[in-house]
């Protein structure tokens, strides 16, 4: 690994995502930006005073060679943020293309056993879960938990918006330890109603009728049933006075004692966790509940594992991991978020994490990857036809040929020069495009007027013909 654990980068995430290893990462959590298209700033006096973001997306503001990389490296994420600029417009193609391009590097950073969380709202989930499966794999994809964030909200003309989406994957043998909540008096007074000197129980059938896969078939204790054990094991509990006799003539059962349930096995809706509120709360615009953070880290990962928030905000996920005794990573642009985590842990358990305070590192450059860097070596070429330069205009095009107006795929585009070289044109940016094969061909030495004409003429002619 070339990065140390428990260190905050103060940085765009993308190149520090770009400068770690691969596969280094057990837990990834991301609480990016949602595409609200709100401004969000943080109230003065507050610890996270000076934050403040935009959450409104333009292609203007992108980096133009996003597109063409993702395009390479993923045609299925290419084609979700191409089919989100058709239905809801550049802004939420931009935003994708954003994101896109950091998932990407997640997934590289992730290990083949590890798991990710995406916090969002319900403006782009059901984009950000396409985007997902194209860069995890459709196989990936566990749960989409919903946070009930509010008990209710009025909204205009619709129903009220009171929670956010989790969009949960992992890999085939990813670690999972069971979370569970505490059953309600009432569910304890209805189920647990039987009681020895153990404690509270409720019973559970010890025959296998409704079950698939068969049982044990066999008489025992004068019942001849088809049990879910074999003999030997209902003697054991039996001996242990784990076996509840009723009424003559009816089935024992198994006891289940409330002492050793622990609690139902969490759900996929949270309703438990409320907002963040009093001491807990630092004034940051999206700040989410420390409890539900830890709720995701001890699910989805063990003491010592490495725990990456590349949106880290106000370092509630970096707390969170370093309170279950995990390693962690944060990235963040903001400088108040180095401020924020040194005081949260020194905050924590009652300031039992003090020396983390102390040992936090605050780094401001990216690191250098020591593993190979997984790019293909490019063939050479004229110096104008490098990848930055089709990546760029492929950008610039928003993926589509020049001439004709259609969509591609930037391997099937060429790069053109607008004022050919043989009447004057140079080899500057300004002077390139990329058209497809048709088009290309079409234009040979001509102007764009001229390809423009005669692509006209074409249509024209397929149009006469019937074709």
């Amino acid at each position: 690994m070339n990065f140390p654990p428990n260190t905050l980068y103060i940085h765009d995430n993308l190149p520090v995502l770009r400068g770690m290893d691969g596969e280094t990462v057990d837990l990834i959590y991301l609480d990016p930006p949602f595409n609200s298209k709100r401004e969000y700033r943080a109230p003065i006096g507050t610890a996270a005073e000076g934050q403040s973001f935009d959450d409104t997306w333009r292609w203007d503001a992108l980096d133009e060679h996003w597109l063409g990389e993702i395009d390479r490296r993923n045609e299925a994420l290419s084609a979700v943020i191409h089919a989100a600029r058709l239905t809801q417009g550049n802004g939420t193609g931009a935003y994708l293309a954003f994101m896109g391009i950091r998932l990407l590097e997640l997934h590289r950073v992730l290990k083949p056993t590890g798991s990710i969380y995406l916090h969002c709202d319900d403006t782009a989930n059901s984009y950000l879960r396409a985007e997902m499966d194209a860069v995890f794999g459709k196989g990936a994809h566990r749960n989409e938990i919903v946070w009930q964030r509010y008990g209710s909200h009025n909204d205009a003309k619709k129903f009220g918006r009171v929670s956010d989406r989790i969009l949960y994957y992992a890999g085939k043998n990813a670690v999972w330890n069971q979370q569970r909540i505490p059953l309600d008096e009432e569910t304890i007074a209805k189920n647990y109603s039987k009681s020895d000197e153990r404690g509270r129980y409720t019973t559970s059938p010890l025959h296998a009728r409704t079950l698939t896969g068969g049982g044990y078939r066999y008489k025992w204790r004068g019942i001849e049933d088809l049990w879910k054990f074999p003999k030997a094991r209902l003697d054991e509990l039996d001996a242990d006075g784990r076996i509840h006799w009723p009424a003559r003539g009816r089935v024992p059962r198994r006891k289940v004692y409330l002492s050793e349930v622990g609690g139902k096995p969490m759900p996929d809706v949270l309703t438990d966790i409320p907002i963040v509120s009093g001491k807990e709360r630092t004034g940051w615009a999206t700040q989410k509940p420390l409890a539900l953070l830890q709720r995701i880290v001890k699910a989805s990962s063990n003491e010592g594992d490495l725990v990456l928030d590349p949106f880290a905000g106000c370092a509630t996920c970096c707390v969170a991991a370093a309170m279950e005794g995990r390693r962690w990573v944060g990235i963040d642009a903001c400088e108040a978020a180095s401020d924020i985590v040194r005081v949260r842990l020194s905050d924590a358990k009652g300031g039992a994490l003090a020396g983390d305070f102390y040992r936090a590192k605050i780094r401001k450059h990216p690191p250098r990857r020591t593993d190979s860097n997984g790019d293909e070596p490019q063939p050479k070429s004229k110096a104008y036809r490098t990848q930055e330069n089709i990546d760029y205009l492929y950008g610039k095009q928003r993926g589509y040929c020049n001439g004709c107006d259609e969509h591609y795929r930037v391997k099937d585009l060429a790069v053109d020069h607008i004022v050919p070289q043989s009447k004057g044109g140079s080899h500057t940016l300004d002077n390139l495009q990329l058209l497809c094969a048709h088009c290309n061909s079409t234009k040979h030495d001509g102007t764009m007027a001229e390809l423009r004409k005669r692509l006209k003429e074409q249509a024209a002619s397929r149009t006469r013909f019937g074709v």
